[in-house]
């Protein structure tokens, strides 16, 4: 376990995104979803991140469902702010947006003092909890000013009131998210896609600047949405089907692995979790399948043998730090 900057809330190095179970771009069943959840507790997860995003509230409804027979001290929950849900009859379903859900609601941007405690109380119903111990600013991309102005100083108070044990920012970018660290008193930031195998661009701004102002990171994305688990033509890179190049290097990276005895998704989960800074690395599954598996590959030393051939073949930079030696 490893604790959030100086909250005192822990996490598991390994840790479940439920966005899957909110039905990202097909469908589970409930019964799959809590599967997975057993799974991933007996995998030794115990920390669980969703959002009112993944599935307009699917997620966070699932999630709590499945963990509402553990002992509530036992694990960590993380939701996020930033959208609000409202009803809509629009009809139709959410796959414009991701999520293989009918389009009950529509999510509005809302980073204000008042939409940061009315997300959390409408989380807090869908999730059946009590609390939750790390809420995030979810994307605030296009909204910095109201995010920074309004949203971080919201989250700030619910903090200081014991509402809530950590706080934080998630994104897929690390521009804001270093800004995040540097300029506030954030106690984590969820960066996705953006510390990986293939996006190694944390490492010179967002990571730096977390270990020296003592702001845990969490990483999700470890396989950038599909490409470092199977690489295959039409994998996809980030939401979107992965180019050539991409699929050629990944390609590259799982023959490496295999020559030394390894896999490619046992490297693509070690390699973040190798960074001192970061506290642990969300996978996101919608199968106990695949979360057994990735349990598996987690606990799978990768060689270093495998490491010093990516620097040597230009995979990896010099300073990336890998499981077993330190960045020269």
């Amino acid at each position: 376990m490893s604790t959030l900057g100086r909250s005192g809330v822990e996490v598991s190095e390994l840790s479940f995104g439920a966005a899957g179970i909110g039905n990202l771009f097909t469908a589970v069943s409930d019964e799959q979803a809590y599967e997975a959840v057993d799974a991933a507790w007996a995998g030794g997860m115990r920390y669980f991140d969703t959002a009112p995003h993944y599935g307009i509230g699917l997620s966070e409804r699932r999630l709590g469902a499945a963990l509402r027979e553990r002992p509530r001290a036992e694990y960590t929950v993380s939701t996020k702010v930033g959208r609000l849900l409202e009803p809509t009859d629009a009809g139709g379903d959410d796959l414009a947006d991701g999520f293989a859900v009918p389009a009950t609601h529509r999510r509005v941007w809302d980073f204000s003092a008042d939409g940061v405690r009315r997300g959390l109380d409408a989380s807090l119903e869908r999730l059946g909890l009590d609390h939750v111990d790390v809420v995030y600013l979810h994307d605030p991309d296009d909204h910095a000013e109201q995010a920074f102005r309004e949203g971080y100083p919201a989250l700030e108070k619910l903090r200081s009131e014991g509402v809530i044990g950590a706080i934080g920012a998630g994104m897929n970018q690390t521009g804001m998210l270093t800004r995040f660290v540097r300029d506030t008193d954030v106690d984590v930031v969820l960066c996705a896609g953006r510390y990986t195998l293939l996006d190694h661009r944390a490492l010179t701004g967002l990571l730096p600047a977390a270990q020296e102002r003592g702001t845990s990171v969490v990483i999700g994305g470890a396989f950038n949405s599909g490409l470092l688990a199977d690489p295959r033509p039409g994998a996809t890179y980030n939401y979107t089907t992965a180019s050539g190049e991409l699929l050629e290097r990944a390609l590259r990276l799982k023959a490496i692995a295999e020559r030394h005895g390894s896999t490619l998704r046992a490297a693509a989960l070690a390699f973040p979790a190798a960074h001192p800074a970061v506290a642990s690395v969300l996978v996101g599954a919608r199968s106990p399948h695949e979360v057994r598996d990735c349990a598996e590959q987690f606990a799978t030393p990768v060689p270093l043998e495998f490491w010093e051939e990516l620097r040597v073949e230009g995979l990896l930079p010099s300073t990336a730090p890998v499981p077993g030696q330190e960045p020269s």
